[in-house]
């Protein structure tokens, strides 16, 4: 299979993961999901299930609409990576002196971008 294929369908399965950790974290089934970003209520669960299992992935819009709902970050729902996707759940929540601290943190371990 073509890398770039590979690669499509790779974040196809990672959107899909994220969302349904996120979903049932906040303890919404996918017919309630899917009617509070607007979808119709007799397709709402069939398009959240196609997301959800790396079917169909949402344009962007729509996934913005979904991380609101779903209260995390949108890159959390695209990120690859177990531990990054945590961090920037965890960073999301994070109090203005907390990302001060965090930020110190990082500089004195020499991390940069």
């Amino acid at each position: 299979m073509h890398a770039s294929v590979t690669h499509s369908l790779n974040n196809h399965h990672v959107f899909g993961r994220r969302l349904k950790a996120a979903r049932r974290r906040q303890g919404l089934a996918q017919d309630k999901l899917g009617v509070l970003i607007g979808l119709d209520e007799h397709t709402a669960s069939a398009r959240i299930s196609r997301y959800e299992n790396g079917i169909h992935e949402p344009p962007v819009k729509t996934a913005q609409l979904i991380a609101v709902i779903l209260n995390v970050p949108l890159a959390y729902l695209y990120c690859e990576d177990d531990r990054l996707a945590d961090l920037i759940l965890k960073a999301s929540k994070l109090k203005d002196e907390q990302w001060a601290a965090l930020g110190d943190t990082l500089r004195l371990m020499h991390v940069s971008s």
